[in-house]
C-alpha cells in the first residue's frame, strides 16, 4: 500500500530544514521518519534537503537527486556521524532478471535500476567527499 502525506515533527529542535514542510511518500519512511524523530541517538535530520547532481546512464544528462534523508547521530562509542539514506522497498534493490521478451514492465524496470545505481554511485562519492556514509535501507532492515 503506498502512502503518503506530511509528517508532524515530534522534535523540532532536531529537524534541520522546516518541520511544517516534512512529507512522506511511503510507509517506510514514515516509519524512518518516527525513527529519526524519537531516537535518543539521533541528534539531528531532515528529509529531501539534501541534493546531489549526478549524470544518469539512461540520458547520460546531469540530474538532481533529492536524497531521501540525512541525519547525524551518536555511535555507541561516542563517536558522530552523518548518514545520507535512501528508503526503497528491497525489489527495486536488486537489478532485474533478464528476460527473452523485452515487454514494456521489464524495458521501464531496467531504465529505472539505471537510474538508481546513477543516483546511488553519486550519493556515495558525494558522502565520501564529506566523511558521511550512504544507506539503502529496505523494509527488511525497518522490520528489525
Amino acid at each position: 500500500m503506498a502512502w503518503k502525506g506530511r509528517y508532524k515533527v515530534k522534535n523540532p529542535s532536531k529537524y534541520k530544514g522546516d518541520p511544517t514542510k516534512v512529507i512522506y511518500r511511503s510507509s517506510l519512511e514514515l516509519k524512518f521518519m518516527n525513527f529519526l524523530d524519537t531516537h535518543s541517538d539521533v541528534l539531528e535530520w531532515n528529509s529531501e534537503e539534501v541534493v546531489v547532481p549526478y549524470r544518469c546512464v539512461t540520458d547520460n544528462k546531469m540530474h538532481r537527486y533529492f536524497v531521501d534523508f540525512w541525519f547525524r547521530k551518536r555511535t555507541p562509542d561516542g563517536k558522530i556521524e552523518s548518514i545520507l539514506v535512501e528508503i526503497k522497498p528491497l525489489a527495486q534493490t536488486r537489478e532485474p532478471k533478464k528476460q527473452q521478451r523485452r515487454t514494456r514492465r521489464y524495458i521501464n524496470e531496467v531504465m529505472t535500476w539505471g537510474k538508481n545505481q546513477s543516483k546511488w554511485k553519486a550519493a556515495e562519492e558525494y558522502c565520501k567527499d564529506r566523511g558521511w556514509k550512504f544507506q539503502i535501507i529496505t523494509e527488511k532492515e525497518l522490520n528489525n
